[in-house]
């Protein structure tokens, strides 16, 4: 099964309104910047998709990525670890102004939460949060001593991610902190769309390096000259 892409465009247009959205990245770090650009483009000539709940690492940077989709009204919530950045200038305009909703995660309570669905666990317990406003309304129960509140998996209608390599099965590789939120956001979506910098043959891609096998890409589409979100942050690019 041929699982290319040929456009961003294309990689994006199936994604409705009130859609959640994981997208991978550690900050700049495996961030699909033009898989989010091309979403700003479809909302931009089309309306949608907008009031999209969207799965992240953080609240998005300066003028550009998920900054960008906040700036623009796509985004109804944020669910992420850190919202206010340096450069979250969208993100604290839009939530002073009630215009858009957040639910803050531990961060690695957020990585097993996304890690949770893919793996069909629907709760499971932590520590990190005990005691705080972030525990309140949850079950708490107590193993060994100790208080753990329980947590729901994290799923998603998309997950749009960033790979190194991929090939036609949908086979993925990632490049060094690259990887990061990246797999697991795409065992926990509903539908995967992979930007990956070199597109090769079937085989090209040694069994052993693959990080995320196909069976969890439902498309890839090749960008081999992909912008590096913290590079676009300090000159200043507003999309």
């Amino acid at each position: 099964m041929d699982k290319t892409i040929a456009s961003l465009a294309e990689a994006v247009a199936g994604i409705p309104d009130g859609a959640t959205v994981m997208i991978g990245g550690f900050g700049g770090s495996g961030a699909p910047v033009e898989l989010i650009h091309a979403m700003i483009d479809r909302f931009r000539e089309t309306g949608s998709p907008k009031n999209l709940t969207v799965i992240n690492n953080n609240a998005g940077n300066g003028g550009i990525g998920i900054a960008a989709m906040i700036k623009a009204g796509m985004v109804g919530k944020m669910i992420c670890s850190f919202p206010r950045s340096s450069n979250a200038e969208a993100f604290n305009e839009k939530y002073l102004a009630g215009e858009i909703e957040l639910e803050l995660v531990p961060q690695g309570t957020l990585a097993e939460r996304i890690r949770a669905a893919g793996a069909g666990i629907p709760a499971f317990y932590t520590p990190t949060s005990f005691g705080t406003e972030l525990a309140e309304g949850k079950p708490v129960e107590e193993f060994e001593g100790r208080s753990y509140v329980q947590e729901r998996w994290l799923k998603a209608d998309f997950a749009l991610v960033k790979g190194e390599l991929g090939d036609p099965m949908g086979n993925l590789t990632y490049r060094l902190a690259g990887r990061n939120f990246n797999p697991l956001m795409c065992m926990a979506a509903t539908r995967t769309i992979a930007q990956v910098r070199s597109l090769v043959a079937p085989g090209g891609i040694e069994p052993e390096n693959v990080i995320t096998p196909g069976i969890f890409v439902d498309g890839v589409v090749e960008v081999a000259d992909a912008k590096q979100e913290e590079i676009l942050v300090r000159e200043g690019v507003v999309y």
